[in-house]
């Protein structure tokens, strides 16, 4: 029996992870749980697994409140509260396997904890690599511990590296939909709403990373990401474009051979992988017929419209603090933009800005990273509120 905590488990891969632990209660038990705010679905979601501890991360006198009616209400269930709560549960809960799903760098002291606490991580949260790649990567392999990708596009990657040594990788295609907006002129972005970048033509995704999807920015992170979890160099990471999510990711060897992954574009399938790995278990996911398949395309980025990618490529080659301040800053944008306080083609204008902006400081510890995601985060509000009020 494996103990997995889920952390960010009323999230769309949370929810996921939820399903798939109900379904093998035989070979998962579900031992943390923690939420943000959603207290009404983490309520069900302890009815039904009882897990040793529970944390609700939200600090406020409404998550305060609810907390107290979960324990009077689930009285063998642990409870904290706030980011510390947070901490403690990722570092001392009783679980072998952290099933990081926490949106955004939020999910990067969780990490980081756990990893202290000596718990292999199944990593759905790609800011934690994006942010802090060289220090998790580089204590992980300290410690001795795995840390395997959730992300369809990099456990597709993690499946096809099993295939052939790490030395005779000459190159890996990170492929991608392209979003809602695939083929789309500047000129056509203008008018985009919320409502539109929502609306993702494969995935059914949390509103982040769908807003990702639309600017292209999910892959920009994913190559930062692929470079971190892989140790390999952006010269040799290609971003492909496969509109029907059908090929997850593939991998070239030094003989020629491209190794893909393929499958019906659902997270239950690497969220799958992730909780059984080495085995496979049998996953709750539509088998592909090949006989109806219309055909598989594939298309070079349009770095020149979605300059997110750009971005993302020029961070990960400045390294350093960049990818901070490049994840720190959309992050910020895309929330602004969620809330209706910029257009969709503002994200892309002021990251571009912050990252001209952007002094290069110095990352060595989690507190410096957080430092200066604070700090960027501050000067992209300036900036917005700057240019709005101009």
């Amino acid at each position: 029996m494996k103990k997995i905590g889920i952390f960010g488990s009323t999230g769309s891969v949370g929810t996921q992870t939820v399903r798939i632990i109900e379904k093998n209660p035989d070979k998962l038990k579900a031992t943390v749980l923690t939420c943000g705010g959603n207290t009404e679905l983490f309520r069900t979601q302890i009815r039904k697994l009882r897990p040793y501890l529970a944390v609700v991360s939200a600090a406020d006198a409404a998550a305060d409140g609810a907390v107290r009616a979960l324990s009077k209400e689930f009285p063998r269930t642990e409870f904290l509260t706030g980011a510390d709560g947070l901490a403690l549960a990722a570092e001392k809960g009783d679980y072998d396997l952290m099933l990081n799903a926490i949106s955004g760098i939020a999910g990067l002291v969780p990490t980081w904890r756990a990893i202290r606490g000596g718990k292999d991580i199944a990593l759905a949260n790609k800011e934690t690599v994006v942010a802090g790649g060289e220090l998790v990567m580089g204590e992980s392999r300290k410690r001795g511990l795995s840390i395997i990708p959730v992300d369809s596009e990099h456990s597709a990657i993690f499946q096809c590296l099993q295939r052939g040594p790490a030395d005779a990788v000459t190159r890996i295609l990170l492929c991608g939909s392209g979003g809602p907006f695939r083929g789309y002129t500047k000129e056509r972005l203008n008018g985009v709403t919320v409502s539109q970048a929502l609306t993702h033509p494969n995935w059914k995704m949390g509103r982040k990373i769908t807003v990702d999807s639309a600017t292209m920015m999910n892959k920009g992170l994913e190559l930062i990401e692929t470079g971190r979890l892989f140790g390999i160099g952006e010269e040799r990471i290609e971003i492909v474009i496969q509109p029907q999510s059908i090929i997850h990711s593939m991998v070239e060897y030094a003989d020629g051979a491209v190794i893909a992954q393929l499958g019906s574009p659902d997270m239950k399938g690497p969220i799958s992988y992730a909780l059984s790995f080495p085995e496979r278990w049998p996953a709750d996911v539509a088998p592909l017929d090949f006989r109806k398949l219309r055909g598989l395309d594939f298309e070079a980025p349009d770095e020149e419209t979605f300059t997110c990618l750009r971005l993302a490529r020029e961070a990960m080659r400045a390294g350093g603090s960049s990818p901070i301040a490049l994840n720190a800053a959309n992050e910020i944008l895309v929330r602004l933009f969620l809330e209706g306080k910029l257009r969709f083609l503002d994200i892309q204008t002021h990251l571009e800005r912050a990252m001209d902006r952007h002094v290069q400081s110095a990352a060595r510890t989690v507190d410096d990273i957080l430092r200066i995601d604070a700090a960027v985060r501050a000067r992209v509000l300036e900036g917005v509120h700057r240019a709005c009020s101009a």
